[in-house]
């Protein structure tokens, strides 16, 4: 078992680059990569960060130069023999070869494209532009390397045995946290943790107290570099980047309208009827459901993702019934904001009634509330997401108006074109 409080305690050394391979990546990140390499290679996209939660501090808190030079070691990065090998031949979601050879050797020649990094108060700006295919490899690593970087900023005053105890605290409350889940009938639960992580090694922690503590009730990880060391499937499906994207290239409102049901039957087109798990929220649930083509029911289920996750996950089942479909033949993947508490809510409504998946994110790989100085390492909100696609600007509203994301009058056009009424804002914790 790694000695973390050893290693972060020596987090200088040049062994722990916080970012160490290409795969240090969500899956979803490279099944997108793939269709967008098949339909969308010449398409350039804008990708920026964005701190939600102002009210800390990050270019106060991370050192320009450190931040360079991690995102610089990214870029020096490749696909290894190994892990070209892992992905040619392991076995995807029952499927093998779920990558094309072709898209292999894409990846294989991949290196991450240039960035621009400038100091605006006490924020950073962090932009990526060039193709999308490229520069939707940015999203995952830049965003892991903020969060590390902000963690050892708070903890970098700590001693060594400081930092035991912390860690010491840190695995007890995880572990804590699976034994009250372990009870719980018919679960089923992936790490989805890597974008907004403590650290590299805390997540790798995570995932193996996970394999321990839950048995067969932990799916796998979302984390492809960490799922092929530790042996366990890697998980996902698709983001709101791609809906974005289509919809920013819409050239009418009509198009704009249809712009979800594009990016859908482009997707079943690329895998075969694979990985069918809509994401039916970044122009709201609601009107997405009602419009939907009647196939799109059809799929294996829905992924939850912001709003009021026993609201959303009763549209789904309304839906499925008036399309002719058994909802308990369908899945329902839950994934915003999970904790232990609100992961318990949603099993006790919906059991038996569909099935139940659980994406839990950054309340595993980063629940040190009140655990560093003065609540320093207590998880914030951070994203990288698309500003523009071939100059256009890209809007996402979500089931939280909180999470809305674009110019205030393109958000106001989808608003209208999507038939968003009106939404409850929720706290945005992560």
């Amino acid at each position: 078992m790694t000695d973390i409080a050893t290693r972060v305690y020596n987090h200088t050394w040049k062994i722990d680059p916080i970012v160490r391979s290409v795969l240090d990546t969500d899956f979803y990140k490279l099944l997108m990569a793939q269709m967008i390499y098949r339909r969308h290679r010449e398409t350039r996209v804008t990708f920026g960060i964005i701190n939600r939660t102002t009210t800390v501090p990050l270019a106060d808190l991370i050192d320009e130069g450190a931040l360079r030079e991690q995102l610089d070691h990214i870029r020096s990065l490749s696909l290894s023999r190994g892990e070209s090998t892992w992905l040619r031949g392991n076995m995807f979601y029952g499927k093998r070869q779920m990558f094309a050879p072709d898209f292999i050797e894409w990846l294989e020649d991949f290196r991450f494209p240039a960035y621009h990094l400038e100091r605006r108060g006490n924020q950073y700006e962090l932009i990526f532009e060039g193709p999308w295919i490229e520069t939707t490899m940015w999203e995952i690593p830049a965003l892991a390397v903020i969060m590390e970087l902000h963690s050892r900023a708070v903890t970098k005053d700590l001693g060594k045995f400081e930092l035991q105890v912390l860690y010491a605290q840190a695995m007890t409350r995880v572990w804590e946290h699976l034994q009250r889940l372990n009870g719980l009938p018919g679960l089923s639960i992936a790490d989805f943790g890597t974008r907004r992580r403590h650290g590299f090694l805390w997540q790798d922690w995570c995932v193996q107290a996970m394999k321990e503590g839950l048995g067969d009730a932990f799916l796998g990880t979302s984390n492809c570099l960490i799922a092929m060391r530790r042996e366990v499937e890697a998980i996902g499906t698709n983001a709101h980047e791609l809906p974005m994207v289509y919809a920013a290239l819409a050239d009418d409102d009509r198009a704009l309208a249809e712009a979800p049901y594009a990016v859908l039957a482009d997707w079943q087109d690329a895998y075969d009827g694979n990985l069918r798990v809509v994401l039916p929220d970044t122009y709201g649930t609601e009107n997405f459901f009602q419009r939907a083509p009647e196939w799109v029911a059809q799929w294996t289920g829905v992924r939850v993702d912001s709003g009021d996750p026993i609201a959303g996950g009763e549209m789904a089942i309304a839906w499925w019934r008036k399309n002719g479909q058994d909802p308990k033949k369908k899945l329902a993947i839950f994934s915003d904001g999970l904790d232990v508490d609100l992961i318990h809510e949603i099993q006790a409504h919906f059991q038996g009634r569909i099935r139940i998946g659980y994406g839990w994110g950054t309340l595993l790989t980063n629940d040190f509330r009140g655990l560093g100085p003065g609540g320093g390492l207590d998880p914030f909100s951070i994203v990288c997401k698309v500003i523009s696609a071939n100059g256009r600007p890209a809007v996402k509203l979500s089931d939280n108006p909180t999470k809305a994301v674009g110019p205030a009058n393109e958000i106001e056009r989808y608003r209208r074109v999507f038939r968003v009424g009106k939404q409850v804002a929720m706290p945005v914790v992560v």
